[in-house]
């Protein structure tokens, strides 16, 4: 006997995640419920979030910040996702004028699990390639200070800088500012056995 799994349209995608009460990306026509995540996530992509606006709120050009709630939709790919934060240049470019997708992140950030880091570093990094506006993408542990950076240099080559000591920052080179460490872990505490 031979089964088929339901594909789905990206309507059929959105209509379903506007009454869920789970997240869910789509993978053109698949839909995959998203795990929750835990106390320690969760504190450091809120602090990241709090460290990036407070950085690029004096800077001359505009830049907005979204959290966990907002999708990445690549239309090459037929694909939204949700990462941990992202940041957009200017204005948002939306997806067929659809604000729960947006179409022109210039960062976004990651923050690794143990059942999302694999495709995190590969899988997501590949499809959000296809973005032009995508510049840079940064990937932050959570049972260790360690955060990559991922910055764009040509179409298809990237330079990675990695930062592990709690009192250095995090060049962020898409938007030229600096996180520091200590406040991306602000308040997280690590199990000596992690």
């Amino acid at each position: 006997m031979v089964t088929t799994e339901k594909t789905y349209t990206l309507n059929d995608y959105l209509l379903r995640e506007s009454r869920s009460r789970y997240k869910h990306e789509f993978y053109n026509g698949k839909i995959i419920r998203m795990a929750g995540a835990k106390a320690r996530h969760n504190q450091i992509a809120a602090n990241l979030i709090g460290s990036l606006k407070y950085a690029l709120r004096p800077l001359p050009r505009k830049f907005i910040v979204y959290n966990s709630d907002q999708k990445i939709y690549i239309e090459s790919e037929n694909v939204g996702v949700y990462p941990d934060a992202l940041v957009v240049c200017e204005e948002p470019q939306f997806w067929q004028s659809r604000e729960d997708l947006i179409v022109n992140p210039l960062l976004v950030i990651e923050v690794l699990s143990r059942s999302t880091a694999s495709f995190d570093r590969s899988g997501k990094f590949l499809l959000y390639e296809q973005l032009p506006s995508f510049q840079e993408y940064v990937l932050v542990e959570q049972n260790y200070p360690r955060v990559e950076s991922w910055f764009r240099t040509t179409e298809h080559s990237w330079d990675k800088t990695v930062q592990t000591t709690i009192d250095n920052a995090i060049e962020l080179r898409s938007a030229g500012v600096s996180l520091p460490l200590a406040e991306i872990y602000e308040h997280v505490r690590f199990s000596p056995l992690q």
